[in-house]
């Protein structure tokens, strides 16, 4: 039984992992962490991690990049494990996170879903056949109430797209401000914010003559928050070191 604190635990993604932790029975929330503290199920729910009277093994962080610090903190101190499933760090903050990494098991990648690690999977093979003969534009869609964009599963995409060509690419998030041709070695970036878009991603590779899509759509917050969970349970009992997506798919 893997027992689990969730961070951001009174918002909408926090309490669809409760639910889904409520509904397995390898798995236990043993207590909540949110600025609202509000108790809505049998865990108490506290401001902040430092409040906490439990010990929990595994941490899930769907919160807020501004809570890393205390997250962080705690897990080194406490000797927990970290999942990290939170948007829009800094690189002076994914820095802390990598090194984080040397003293406890931390999980981190851009998306939880399993099917946009197999998009990302697809993308890297198509790079393989295509090569460069082709240019590549990334488009994402959320949610009129998400804050940062690019997404970070956009970028995710790019930097697996990037890596299997060399990191010779360069991203463009905005064409407005260009006026000039395409460059050969750009990957372009677009982001739409919408209604209750879940989250789509799209990823275009344009030819001669023809054009090849890679796309994934999110219908629900389930996938992401059963991704984290089997993330959190993955995690429990591994030594110290950065986990991502991979390294629990080559488990399965």
């Amino acid at each position: 039984m893997t027992n689990i604190a969730i961070c951001g635990a009174s918002g909408k993604m926090g309490r669809v992992i409760a639910d889904v932790i409520a509904n397995r029975g390898d798995c236990k929330a043993v207590a909540g962490i949110d600025k609202i503290a509000e108790q809505y199920s049998d865990f108490p729910v506290y401001s902040n991690v430092s409040e906490m009277k439990e010990r929990p093994q595994v941490i899930i962080d769907f919160s807020h990049p501004s809570t890393l610090d205390d997250l962080l903190g705690y897990c080194l101190s406490n000797g927990a494990a970290l999942v990290v499933a939170t948007t829009g760090y800094s690189d002076e903050q994914i820095e802390k996170i990598n090194k984080a990494a040397e003293q406890i098991p931390l999980f981190f990648t851009f998306n939880m879903s399993l099917g946009i690690n197999l998009l990302a999977d697809l993308a890297k093979k198509a790079v393989k056949v295509l090569g460069g003969q082709y240019d590549i534009e990334i488009i994402e869609k959320h949610h009129n109430q998400k804050i940062d964009a690019p997404s970070g599963t956009a970028i995710m995409l790019a930097d697996a797209i990037n890596e299997e060509l060399g990191e010779k690419y360069t991203y463009t998030y905005d064409r407005h401000s260009v006026r000039a041709k395409r460059s050969k070695t750009e990957i372009g970036m677009h982001s739409i914010r919408g209604g209750t878009i879940v989250g789509e991603h799209e990823i275009i590779f344009a030819g001669r003559d023809e054009v090849i899509s890679l796309k994934h759509e999110a219908h629900s917050k389930q996938v992401f928050a059963v991704g984290s969970v089997n993330a959190a349970i993955f995690l429990a009992g591994k030594p110290a070191g950065l986990y991502s997506m991979s390294n629990l798919l080559n488990e399965i």
